[in-house]
């Protein structure tokens, strides 16, 4: 945890940033404020907070993105297609089902693998299923770059065939999340933000790493939340576009850790401050990809 602590030397006071770290071997820092208390201090002590856990993720991340390339060399191009294929079967169950899908993950399999189409299932919840396996595989082969004409398309892609008068449209009319704390900005600010959206992804794209990167793309563009519906599904989308971009594991959020992951999202929306999904996210891609480590 950041704290500010205040020193006396004669009768001038000298303020601080200063964090102890409890996590392994004890570490403590300290960054100078100066003489008085900036105006930014909570912008300072969350900048503060966000550099010292990057220390801590960075060379993990960086060891996973070596050691997941070297495997990837050594793989047939017919075996990866199938690894990608049974991912986009765990991933399209997951990402449904957290947004409500009624699909189990056996009537998934079935639905994807087998084209058995299950019983009792709305229409909606079988052909969304069906267009997520496939807009990800093309979402993961795709080279173009991430653009609002772009996640527009993909957005099409997903809900033409269910929700035809919201594909690929940003919204014009304001909504709510149930259940959340949190209040998406209202729909006279969309087209700004997602402007600015797209402005820091491209400055930002080759500066932070790209594991970063994608934790960010999905909190900052899902708390915008452009479209009437979907927003958490093109997020994930955008999330593993970039991973694959820069040639790290893709991540599947597991639809048992839904709470975690609502929590960590809301909490990170409502206090403006990116760091405890980041938190989140990195514990769960550290997890997932502990082989490469």
């Amino acid at each position: 945890m950041v704290t500010m602590i205040k020193r006396r030397k004669g009768n001038q006071d000298y303020y601080y940033l200063y964090h102890d770290s409890k996590k392994g071997k004890r570490k403590q820092r300290e960054e100078y404020l100066g003489k008085i208390i900036p105006e930014d201090i909570e912008d300072r002590k969350k900048n503060f907070a966000l550099e010292i856990e990057r220390e801590e993720w960075l060379p993990d991340l960086e060891r996973i993105h070596q050691n997941y390339k070297k495997e990837q060399n050594k793989i047939p191009l017919s075996i990866k297609e199938k690894n990608l294929k049974d991912f986009s079967v765990k991933f399209t169950y997951n990402t449904q089902r957290i947004e409500g899908s009624t699909l189990t993950l056996k009537d998934t399999v079935f639905l994807l693998e087998d084209g058995l189409t299950p019983l009792n299932r709305p229409y909606r919840d079988i052909k969304e299923t069906e267009m997520h396996q496939k807009l990800f595989l093309e979402v993961i082969k795709q080279k173009e770059d991430l653009s609002l004409n772009v996640v527009k398309k993909w957005h099409k892609k997903l809900f033409e065939q269910t929700k035809s008068d919201i594909a690929g449209k940003l919204r014009e009319y304001n909504v709510g999340i149930g259940q959340s704390k949190f209040t998406p900005p209202p729909h006279t600010a969309v087209k700004f933000l997602v402007d600015g959206f797209f402005k820091w992804y491209n400055t930002n794209k080759k500066k932070l790493n790209p594991v970063e990167l994608a934790a960010l793309v999905h909190l900052k563009f899902v708390t915008i939340h452009p479209f009437g519906d979907g927003n958490g599904r093109t997020t994930r989308l955008m999330m593993n576009h970039v991973l694959n971009k820069f040639d790290y594991p893709l991540l599947d959020i597991n639809y048992n850790d839904r709470r975690s992951y609502y929590n960590a999202l809301e909490k990170s929306q409502t206090k403006d401050d990116d760091l405890p999904f980041l938190q989140w996210f990195m514990k769960r891609y550290f997890k997932t990809c502990k082989d490469y480590l």
